[in-house]
C-alpha cells in the first residue's frame, strides 16, 4: 500500500501512517529500530530503501528516508508512505522537505520515530564531517556512512578520522569482513611465524582496499603496500613471512578465492563481493561502538598513507 502526500506536515504523515497500519491489520509494533536514511537525491533514497528492505528480513524496522531539499524554495514537505507488501518487512516513509523544513530535519523526523527504539542514521551520499555532531547523528546510537558512493571516496574516508566518535562506522568496513575473518583464521594456524610485510591489491582508491590494509597495518605493526588492479574491490592479500608468503586472492568479479600457503595444498574458498544489503545487515547487528573500526580509522589509515608514499 502506497500513499503520497503533498504540502503536508510531519504530524500529518505520522497520523496517516498510523491509520494505514491499522487498515492493513498491523495493530502492534514489531519493528526493532528506526533507520533514518539521508540521501542527496531520490535515486539515492531508493537505493538505500532497497538495501534496507533486504536487511529487514533480519532487522524489521521503520525506515525514514529524507531527501535533501533546497533551503531557498517555498517551505513545504512532500511525503510518501509505504506499508505492507510495498515495504517488505518494514514501514517506509520518504520525506522531501524544502524551504525552512529542509534546515530542521531532526525536528521533522521526531514525530515519526518509533517509541523507545534505537535510532540508526545512514548517509547514502556525502556524509557530514563529524557525523556524531550532525543533528540527526546526535540522536542516533549508530551512525553509518558509505564513502564509496562519494565523489572522492578515499579522501572522504580519511576526512572522517578526525571527527570519529564511538558509534560511527562505514560500509567499507563491512565490505571486508569476510576477508578479515579468513586472514585472521589463517594466522591462527601453525607455524606461528611473524609477518614481516603485507601487500593489499585491489581497485584504485577503493575505500575497502585501504581500510583492509589499515586493519592489517594496525593489527600486525608491519609495513603495508597498496597495489592497484583493474577491479571493483579487493583482489589479493599477500602476507610475507620467512617460510614464504601466505596469499589470499580472488579474480576481479569472481566469487571464489584461493588461499595459498607454503607446503600446503591450495584451498578454494567461497568469497563473493558483498551486496549493499549484506553490509547494512551486518552493521545493524550491533548498536554499540566498534572499537576496532575506530582504531583502524583513526590510527591504521595513517600508517597505510605512509606506506603508500614510500
Amino acid at each position: 500500500m502506497i500513499t503520497t502526500m503533498r504540502a503536508t506536515t510531519a504530524a500529518a504523515v505520522s497520523a496517516r501512517l498510523s491509520a494505514m497500519r491499522r487498515s492493513s491489520g498491523a495493530h502492534t509494533f514489531t519493528r526493532v529500530l528506526t533507520l533514518i536514511i539521508v540521501a542527496d537525491d531520490l535515486d539515492g533514497a531508493e537505493r538505500g530503501i532497497k538495501a534496507a528492505n533486504g536487511a529487514s528480513r533480519e532487522h524489521p524496522c521503520r525506515i525514514i528516508a529524507v531527501v535533501a531539499g533546497s533551503g531557498d524554495r517555498p517551505a513545504t514537505i512532500d511525503a510518501q508512505i509505504r506499508v505492507g507488501g510495498d515495504a517488505g518487512l518494514s514501514e517506509v516513509v520518504i520525506l522531501q522537505p524544502s524551504g525552512e523544513p529542509a534546515g530542521a530535519i531532526d525536528t521533522l523526523v521526531m514525530p515519526l520515530l518509533l517509541p523507545d527504539a534505537p535510532i540508526v542514521v545512514w548517509w547514502t551520499g556525502q556524509p557530514p564531517a563529524e557525523p556524531s555532531k550532525d543533528p540527526l547523528g546526535a540522536m542516533a546510537q549508530r551512525r553509518i556512512t558509505d564513502v564509496t558512493a562519494c565523489t572522492d571516496p578515499l579522501a572522504t574516508l580519511r576526512s572522517l578520522a578526525p571527527g570519529y566518535a564511538p558509534g560511527d562506522t562505514d560500509l567499507a568496513w563491512a565490505r571486508v569482513t569476510l576477508w578479515r575473518g579468513l586472514l585472521a583464521a589463517t594466522l591462527d594456524e601453525p607455524p606461528h611465524e611473524p609477518i614481516t610485510g603485507v601487500r593489499v591489491v585491489g581497485a584504485h582508491r577503493r575505500p575497502s582496499v585501504y581500510i583492509l590494509a589499515a586493519w592489517l597495518a594496525e593489527s600486525l605493526g608491519v609495513p603495508v603496500e597498496i597495489g592497484i588492479e583493474e577491479s571493483s574491490a579487493v583482489t589479493r592479500v599477500e602476507l610475507d613471512r620467512d617460510r614464504g608468503p601466505i596469499t589470499l586472492s580472488r579474480r576481479p568479479g569472481g566469487n571464489v578465492a584461493v588461499l595459498t600457503r607454503p607446503g600446503r595444498i591450495d584451498q578454494r574458498i567461497n568469497l563473493p563481493e558483498r551486496t549493499l544489503a549484506d553490509c547494512l545487515t551486518e552493521e545493524l547487528r550491533r548498536l554499540d561502538a566498534d572499537e576496532t573500526y575506530g582504531r583502524v580509522l583513526t590510527q591504521g589509515l595513517a600508517l597505510v598513507q605512509e606506506a603508500e608514499q614510500q
